[in-house]
């Protein structure tokens, strides 16, 4: 029954005859609405963009080519028998990965109600969410992109083997210069207001045993935090993970900021989740595993008995050795422990009368279970072969963390402010193995930043996925990449190649095919597919 006062009760009636809203406190009084706490700035609307607007392909990234033993390029008919493919290589059917240029809202929306859904839940749905949206107004969005020569092996060596590397440094674009100062220029109001919406679509496409992981630092966490607490429920928080991203310094008044902050949220209260380890520490091995075998693998000694006398085998005499004579028995039958002893797997103690151990061997443990402060991973190093010049670049080592611990083999993963490619770039390096193509595919995403980087950083992966990949640094040749985002030439892309000696097994340069195609105002993105 309603709780009205008999004020309370004119009061609406007078609110619905003059045609206007209600105030919010009506909607607790007339409408069951669990929430206690709420999130509200100013301009905050519940409306969420629903526009459904057409992809407009403009690349195909194809995979390269299988060759010969001889190491000659083979024709059409050799490629992976499991894929469909036209005279070209090309992929016609199933899945292909994406990457698509664009405002984000309006590919996130495209995505969730057009066509595309019904692709993305026949590949299972979208498992996993890692998003690094740009929390700091300040950081400068320019790179300097290498075009001619070979690939270097790492970017700090110019030239390769072809000779000379021209480089021309990208500046924002109009886009950028327009999105990130309407985001953050306009107070914490309308970042919150960006990422609310956006946050709303990807709770909307994620699957109901996803996870979303949003990356950011000390100038969003508490609004970012309470945004996600509202849209997921707190109920699907896991953990908030401090990654310390660079050392100790005293360059400052307070506490110097040296951590970023991801927060792990799940759709619902199923979803996957792969333990993840690393490295024990030298002090914890040198003190728990301190004896060694004769062929110098280390081990720690774990006990062979347990508690409480038993009337079978395992309470019986084994090497003089009576277990009930101190109220315990043996954790194996006698037979158990004959086979044990025979691999090399019983410690005998040098003191008489010593209880045998079992040895638990260092190179067979998993590690420390991963807690959620991450100190062991370094920000990606100016000497690093993965580094694209990108101002806020996230080492791969992280985000391949992310995916390993939440997505299993064939599962879908979206980063929809993909800026230098890295969740992307390890999504496709997670993909290869001898047997299957996919194991986590992708899509890439984002509003504002420039393609050049995230395209090139995929070439890249493909190149070093190769076992000889040595060979073709030095060997085949760089694809030059003129891009025309905007004007007469807009969405146009066009290449050109120089090759020498032969393309090395399974990881010929990927093709680029392109189409003259203008990128129109009205289109939610142009992309690429990659098989």
């Amino acid at each position: 029954m309603l709780k009205l006062s008999d004020q309370e009760k004119q009061d609406v009636i007078r609110y619905l005859e003059a045609d206007k809203p209600l105030p919010d406190k009506y909607r607790f009084l007339l409408f069951e609405d669990k929430r206690e706490v709420e999130l509200v700035w100013n301009g905050k609307t519940n409306d969420v963009c629903s526009v459904v607007l057409p992809f407009q392909t403009i690349e195909h990234v194809d995979e390269p080519r299988r060759e010969t033993p001889s190491g000659s390029p083979s024709s059409g008919g050799e490629q992976l028998a499991f894929f469909s493919t036209d005279a070209r290589g090309r992929q016609l059917k199933g899945w292909t990965n994406k990457l698509i240029w664009g405002d984000n809202k309006l590919i996130l929306s495209s995505l969730k109600n057009g066509p595309l859904r019904e692709e993305i839940e026949a590949q299972g749905g979208l498992k996993l969410i890692y998003i690094d949206p740009p929390f700091d107004v300040g950081a400068d969005f320019s790179m300097d992109v290498e075009v001619g020569g070979n690939p270097p092996v790492s970017p700090l060596v110019r030239g390769g083997s072809s000779g000379k590397v021209e480089t021309f440094t990208k500046k924002p674009n109009i886009l950028e210069e327009i999105a990130y100062p309407d985001t953050w220029g306009k107070g914490a109001d309308s970042f919150i207001a960006m990422i609310y919406e956006r946050l709303t679509l990807m709770r909307d496409l994620l699957a109901e045993d996803g996870s979303i992981y949003v990356h950011c630092d000390w100038r969003v966490n508490a609004s970012m935090r309470t945004v996600m607490d509202e849209i997921f429920g707190s109920d699907n928080f896991r953990n908030e993970i401090s990654w310390q991203r660079t050392s100790a310094r005293s360059d400052s008044h307070t506490y110097n900021h040296i951590h970023d902050t991801i927060f792990f949220f799940t759709r619902s209260s199923q979803y996957t989740w792969n333990k993840q380890f690393t490295e024990y520490d030298q002090s914890y091995i040198e003190n728990f595993y301190r004896y060694c075998d004769q062929d110098g693998r280390r081990y720690r000694v774990s006990d062979l008995t347990a508690s409480g006398t038993r009337q079978g085998s395992s309470g019986m005499p084994w090497h003089g050795i009576d277990p009930a004579a101190k109220g315990n028995h043996w954790k194996y039958s006698i037979e158990k422990l004959q086979t044990l002893d025979a691999q090399g797997r019983i410690h005998w103690p040098k003191k008489e009368g010593g209880i045998p151990g079992f040895k638990r061997y260092l190179d067979e443990m998993p590690g420390t279970a991963l807690q959620s402060i991450w100190t062991d991973i370094s920000p990606v190093s100016p000497h690093a072969s993965e580094r694209t010049g990108y101002d806020t670049q996230k080492p791969e080592v992280l985000i391949e963390r992310i995916i390993k611990a939440s997505s299993n083999e064939g599962d879908l993963v979206a980063d929809f402010f993909c800026g230098s490619g890295t969740t992307a770039a390890v999504a496709e390096k997670l993909t290869r193995t001898p047997l299957t193509r996919h194991w986590t595919d992708w899509i890439d995403y984002w509003s504002v930043d420039f393609d050049f980087e995230s395209k090139r950083e995929i070439i890249r992966v493909k190149r070093d996925l190769s076992p000889d990949a040595h060979k073709r640094r030095s060997k085949a040749g760089a694809r030059r990449r003129h891009s025309y985002p905007y004007g007469k030439n807009a969405g146009r892309a066009t290449t050109s190649s120089r090759t020498s000696g032969k393309a090395s097994a399974r990881a010929r340069t990927a093709r680029w095919n392109s189409s003259a195609r203008r990128t129109n105002a009205h289109r939610a993105g142009v992309g690429a597919n990659w098989r």
